[in-house]
């Protein structure tokens, strides 16, 4: 016998004050009775803290209580039978009913150490001799329609700079003394919906150029007891470049926001979900060889590097 959630919807993308429609398919070698079926949708902010990051005693606590963002339960059908056989039970739910409930919800967010979760569980209820169906699902909510922002996102771009006088590691002897200064244009503010879009331009380099790669960086922050621990992690790395480039040329920067790695900056009062982006100049370098496996967001003597915060927002 198996069981399983068919939604509406393949995305699995919801708003909480759309409803959430779907079915549950059973596949029967033959007809059970039950207790009735109950459809149950809970979503909570899961955050945990590495031990690196709180220290010796807190680290054999780990996991920090969980925020419950929502819990609702119904029956979508009452006690009898399910007959052997393909059986579909549909079922309708309201996440959240405007101007009743209170749910402060948040987009779904897949982190390194917070998590925003959403499931749909579906219980099959039997006797105390049989053994319960059940079925979970994840699905992804977005936004609440009535609390995006209205009006449009600035397209201000931020211009920055990378010189050897920037850079706060130590560098080549080379890049040092014969020195090198890259510019370009970022936004701070940026749509979900949309890349981010900027431009750099190497203007000198006293060494080639091996790559230039952008950043995109989550800043995890969680308080835990009287402190707030503070975690940044790498999302991904987008390149720009591959090699030497002519100097002065202007390059497009152009990097697409992952859905699930990505959400609405959000400041609780708990925990905070922050971006920020790097842009990485590697240089050419024997001793960069020696090391190709190295964390490249760690300041090595052939890479420069500038960070700035990065807002996401999604609007109507």
């Amino acid at each position: 016998m198996s069981m399983e959630i068919k939604l509406s919807r393949s995305s699995r993308i919801y708003a909480p004050d759309e409803p959430l429609e779907g079915k549950v398919i059973t596949k029967l070698s033959s007809s059970i009775s039950h207790n009735g079926i109950r459809l149950t949708v809970s979503g909570s902010v899961n955050m945990q803290v590495r031990g690196g990051s709180a220290g010796v005693i807190e680290s054999f606590v780990g996991v920090v209580k969980p925020i419950c963002i929502v819990k609702k339960s119904i029956q979508i059908r009452p006690s009898g039978r399910i007959s052997a056989g393909t059986t579909e039970i549909p079922f309708f739910l309201i996440l959240r009913h405007p101007g009743k409930d209170e749910e402060n919800f948040y987009e779904t967010f897949h982190g390194a150490n917070i998590s925003i979760q959403y499931l749909v569980t579906v219980d099959i209820i039997r006797g105390y001799l049989h053994k319960s169906l059940s079925a979970t699902s994840e699905i992804i909510v977005g936004s609440d329609k009535a609390e995006l922002l209205e009006s449009p996102v600035s397209s201000e771009l931020v211009m920055f700079y990378i010189t050897q006088d920037t850079q706060r590691h130590p560098l080549l002897p080379e890049l040092k003394s014969g020195g090198f200064r890259v510019t370009g244009k970022v936004p701070t503010q940026c749509l979900l919906s949309e890349p981010l879009n900027g431009e750099l331009t190497v203007e000198a380099s006293a060494l080639p150029i091996h790559s230039i790669d952008v950043h995109l960086v989550r800043v995890e922050s969680i308080l835990f007891g009287e402190k707030i621990v503070t975690e940044t992690s790498l999302i991904q790395t987008t390149q720009i470049a591959d090699g030497d480039i002519c100097r002065g040329l202007t390059l497009p920067i152009y990097v697409i926001l992952p859905r699930l790695l990505t959400c609405p900056t959000v400041l609780a009062g708990s925990f905070s979900i922050e971006f920020k982006v790097t842009i990485v100049i590697t240089f050419r370098s024997e001793l960069r060889k020696l090391h190709p496996k190295s964390d490249p967001r760690t300041p090595r003597l052939w890479l420069a590097m500038e960070t700035l915060p990065l807002e996401l927002v999604r609007t109507r």
